[in-house]
């Protein structure tokens, strides 16, 4: 028995000499409830932003202006024409009050103008018994009569995606200057130190909108003036973290072989500063999203008619002064809320998984 259990505690110990930091920096996180739901959160997201297409009621850019602005779970009839390949953007929607009769292979309607209509019964679909059919908006429909659950939906797509590439600019401006600052120090790093004071003097958001002016507006734009002005706390944090790892004994060691400077930068002393680095472009990650709703809310960001959660909020919140049609401007606030309130939790699981100072 004795044996065994000596068997068991050498089993263990090799295993545990065989883990890689990364193992335990997950076991550490899986025990973070908070920042696994945020973590799922995000991936639900994800999942949503990927599946657009698939699971969105209807095409975000779809317009029935006879539905214009209408109260969550609207449901109107409709006439549904049959798909035109030749013209993809055409409106296959007729909205209608009645249908009057059908005869000769037409089919007359009153429209919501109580205007007698007609259209030829080929051109459309035909379901359930009757070509009137009965559309439900679920989260109601904006000022174009658009629905406001696709635009929802495809606005994912819109705000992950800047939020990820833009972060990854910075990520990258970040790690380039300031490696390069803390391992070569002297002039290069009082030239990278001196463009961080720059952009720290400015208020991130109004370097933001300059830059957006400069470069004009759309999607490409909003990364670049987001990913140019995120990367000073990357660059600083990897610049500090440089400073003490490259005095180490391995370090030195790597140089005395006779390595270059780039082989001992990116080979040897980056992976160490993985950690921090994740976390720092969690929080970016988050702040990239507001950045983005902000640009778009002024009309700085994605143009019309993309579905935009920051331009969602720019066309409903005029509602809201009235007092009527609320959820045009606060269903795209909590979802802006949630993804970025999700981001804050993961990065504060991450902040305390990578920190070695924890019990495995």
């Amino acid at each position: 028995m004795q044996t065994e259990n000596s068997e068991l505690v050498k089993e263990i110990q090799q295993d545990d000499k065989t883990r890689s930091l990364w193992y335990y920096s997950w076991k550490r996180l899986k025990r973070n409830r908070l920042a696994m739901a945020g973590l799922y959160t995000i991936i639900f997201l994800i999942l949503i932003a990927l599946t657009a297409p698939l699971i969105s009621p209807f095409n975000p850019n779809q317009q029935i202006l006879e539905f214009a602005a209408k109260d969550i779970g609207f449901e109107g009839d409709v006439l549904i024409k049959k798909s035109n390949p030749d013209n993809e953007n055409e409106n296959k929607y007729i909205a209608v009050k009645n249908i009057i009769r059908e005869e000769n292979g037409k089919l007359f309607f009153t429209d919501y103008t109580d205007k007698e209509e007609s259209i030829n019964t080929s051109e459309l679909e035909f379901e359930n018994g009757s070509y009137k059919q009965k559309l439900k908006f679920y989260l109601g429909t904006d000022r174009f009569g658009r629905d406001v659950l696709s635009r929802l939906i495809y606005g994912s797509r819109v705000s992950l995606m800047v939020g990820l590439i833009s972060e990854s600019i910075a990520i990258f401006i970040g790690l380039l200057l300031g490696s390069f600052a803390g391992y070569f120090r002297g002039s290069i790093d009082k030239m990278v130190m001196w463009l961080v004071n720059v952009i720290f003097a400015f208020p991130a958001i109004l370097l933001i909108i300059a830059l957006s002016v400069v470069l004009g507006k759309g999607l490409w734009q909003a990364f670049v003036a987001i990913g140019l002005t995120g990367w000073v706390d990357i660059a600083r944090i990897v610049r500090g973290q440089f400073f003490s790892l490259r005095e180490t004994e391995f370090v030195e060691a790597t140089k005395a072989i006779g390595f270059k400077a780039p082989r001992v930068i990116f080979r040897h002393i980056l992976p160490n500063c993985i950690g921090p680095v994740i976390v720092t472009g969690t929080v970016g990650l988050a702040a990239a999203i507001i950045f983005e709703a902000s640009l778009s809310f002024l009309g700085l960001g994605v143009q019309p008619p993309t579905a935009s959660w920051g331009q969602m909020i720019f066309d409903g919140y005029k509602y809201i002064v009235v007092g009527t049609n609320w959820g045009l401007a606060v269903f795209p606030s909590i979802a802006i809320m949630v993804t970025v309130f999700s981001v804050n939790l993961l990065g504060d699981g991450l902040r305390d998984a990578f920190d070695p100072k924890l019990k495995r």
